[in-house]
């Protein structure tokens, strides 16, 4: 048995690229010296999410300029390599601006010292968010030093569909990277009792329980421009478990588990993978992968 030390961010993440470098690496620091393997910071970590979903993502904070939006980053560019270099000898998975030729996309990162590890361009977006995105077109699991991992961007924890083909794909680990605002009208005075909030806490333990894999869950905190974020960074089992979380605040979520122990056991009897049934919906895909034998 081996046993891998994951660990969820919840933080607040904004447009200087500098600043948010050294959140970030007080961040892996913090978890390092905690033993964490493998670090989930939020999506947009690196230059920030948008100002607006309601298509006011042109003004800056106080509504007064022009904002540029996120910076667009080249995976293979020289922040993602600074972001590997802190990394070292860790698993650090972060969200960016990916540039593509002409293109940009909400994007995820997984890095360690020997580079980048995996990459995933969310699908599913909110709102006015495809007026400064353009979609990815998939979901794929690949390997690490700390297990098989699949990816989501925010959004797409609402679809059963993505994460199941991650885990379908043979996914151990699932890691949802996320900028998840508070509800946008009648908003809760207390934030742990806001209904988005209550909404991002279900998906997360039903994607964990309905593949029965282990799942971390980062967000950002505070606020940015018109959006407030829920925060509630968290790891969950496989039985959609919590085992650790931050709360509505900022923090490092952190739990220590054998991953192939915890999945065999969940699965051993009632297996959610294994029992599926794809002649009965075919409207589904009926993808197969090692996870399904």
């Amino acid at each position: 048995m081996s046993t891998v030390r994951l660990a969820a961010v919840s933080a607040e993440f904004g447009r200087d690229l500098e600043e948010d470098f050294a959140v970030a690496e007080r961040l892996i620091k913090e978890a390092r010296a905690d033993g964490a393997q493998l670090l989930a910071l939020p999506e947009a970590c690196l230059g920030g999410y948008l100002l607006s979903l309601d298509g006011g993502g042109s003004l800056d904070a106080d509504g007064r300029g022009a904002d540029p939006g996120p910076p667009p980053l080249a995976p293979d560019g020289p922040e993602i390599r600074r972001l590997a270099a802190l990394a070292g000898d860790m698993t650090v998975i972060a969200g960016y601006c990916e540039t593509d030729g002409t293109s940009r996309y909400n994007s995820v990162v997984c890095v360690s010292g020997d580079g980048v590890l995996g990459n995933h361009r969310k699908v599913h977006q909110p709102l006015s968010e495809d007026a400064d995105y353009a979609s990815g077109d998939g979901f794929a699991a690949f390997d690490t030093p700390v297990g098989r991992i699949g990816m989501l961007i925010c959004y797409d924890k609402a679809f059963p569909e993505a994460a199941r083909e991650l885990a379908l794909d043979g996914a151990e680990i699932g890691v949802c990277v996320s900028a998840w605002p508070a509800a946008r009208t009648d908003p809760a005075p207390d934030l742990s009792e806001d209904r988005w909030k209550r909404r991002f806490d279900l998906f997360d333990r039903a994607r964990a329980l309905e593949n029965q894999m282990v799942w971390l869950s980062a967000n950002q905190s505070g606020t940015f421009g018109s959006l407030r974020f829920v925060g509630s960074a968290k790891v969950v089992g496989p039985g959609g478990d919590l085992l650790a979380g931050t709360g509505v605040g900022a923090g490092i979520a952190a739990a220590e588990l054998d991953v192939a122990e915890a999945l065999e056991t969940a699965r051993r009897s009632m297996g959610h993978l294994r029992d599926r049934r794809p002649d009965a919906y075919p409207a589904l895909s009926a993808t197969t992968g090692a996870a399904a034998r």
